[in-house]
């Protein structure tokens, strides 16, 4: 249903304190951060961060897709692939609706399920979804869906780690209109003196390798495992693919810190480093695969065995 709406937390992104650089759209996933949110259509949406002095916006108006960094007065025009009705523009936070399917895909047997009422969000009635991995391995203790109870859209998510009682990660709107959003506010024009750079996403051939064509998955349901070659880390991607040479050197960069951090461990299966939060384990062996779950260290060194 068409919606608008104002998302996320308290805190506005602006500059990495570290290096002075502005903060990238993906850089949401961490912190807390207020979003924009105006949709009308899985074709036409916007997405907006809004900085002190200057934003981040995601445009998505049919077969084009714009990404606006005020800040370094670039512009990203992306040319979308026809049969791309349902991808995402490139770097799009999570809104709770996107957010709920991921997780409802993953109810299955391996899931109790419960809902309770009296819910608010957003100054909207709504009643909770709470799904539950029944699984002990599972670092998961349970994720709530807060469901509007008129329109039936989900309006906040929050992710659970097994004892605890605040949200690990929570989106969710703050403020939020169902109405259909003005035709202007889903249009983009590139300010004038702007950088433009272009992507054609449409030449891609049927069938052409994706770049994570190397990534693949372990397990099922809540005891998913993702397992990351060597290569889609460290970064040998073809010449002249700049915005895959890109995000291999931040792939790499990750790594490096993630070994920093990580503390030594071993057994059947090899040994390597292994890093541990109250939500997320990550594996990586000493040949430089990575293997990551929400999930307890042993499921990992299970599917490391495997593979």
């Amino acid at each position: 249903q068409p919606r608008r709406g104002l998302g996320g937390g308290d805190q506005r992104p602006g500059q990495d304190p570290a290096t002075g650089s502005p903060t990238s759209l993906a850089s949401l996933l961490t912190g807390s951060h207020t979003v924009r949110v105006w949709y009308a259509s899985p074709q036409h949406f916007r997405l907006s961060v809004p900085q002190s002095m200057s934003e981040s916006d995601v445009i998505r108006d049919g077969g084009t897709a714009w990404l606006w960094q005020s800040t370094l007065n670039q512009v990203t025009k992306y040319t979308l692939p026809a049969s791309a009705p349902a991808r995402a523009a490139p770097n799009t936070p999570l809104t709770p609706d996107q957010a709920a399917r991921q997780v409802l895909a993953a109810v299955g047997p391996t899931t109790a399920v419960s809902v309770s009422s009296n819910v608010s969000v957003a100054g909207q009635a709504a009643y909770a979804l709470v799904l539950a991995p029944k699984d002990h391995r599972s670092l998961v203790g349970q994720v709530q869906i807060d469901v509007d109870a008129s329109n039936g859209v989900p309006l906040r998510l929050q992710v659970f780690a097994r004892g605890a009682s605040s949200p690990a990660f929570q989106v969710g709107f703050t403020a939020v209109q169902f109405v259909t959003p003005a035709a202007a506010d889903l249009t983009f024009t590139p300010p004038a003196g702007a950088k433009v750079t272009q992507d054609n996403l449409s030449s891609e051939q049927p069938g052409q390798p994706a770049d994570t064509a190397g990534t693949t998955t372990i397990g099922q349901d809540w005891l998913t495992v993702l397992k990351i070659p060597a290569a889609d880390l460290t970064g040998n991607t073809p010449p002249g693919n700049a915005s895959a040479g890109q995000r291999a050197a931040e792939g790499a960069a990750v790594l490096r810190d993630l070994l920093i951090s990580a503390t030594p461990v071993h057994g059947a299966w090899g040994s390597g480093r292994l890093l541990r939060t109250s939500l997320v384990s990550v594996l990586i062996t000493d040949n430089g695969t990575a293997y990551i779950g929400a999930v307890e260290p042993s499921v990992l060194y299970d599917a490391a065995g495997k593979s």
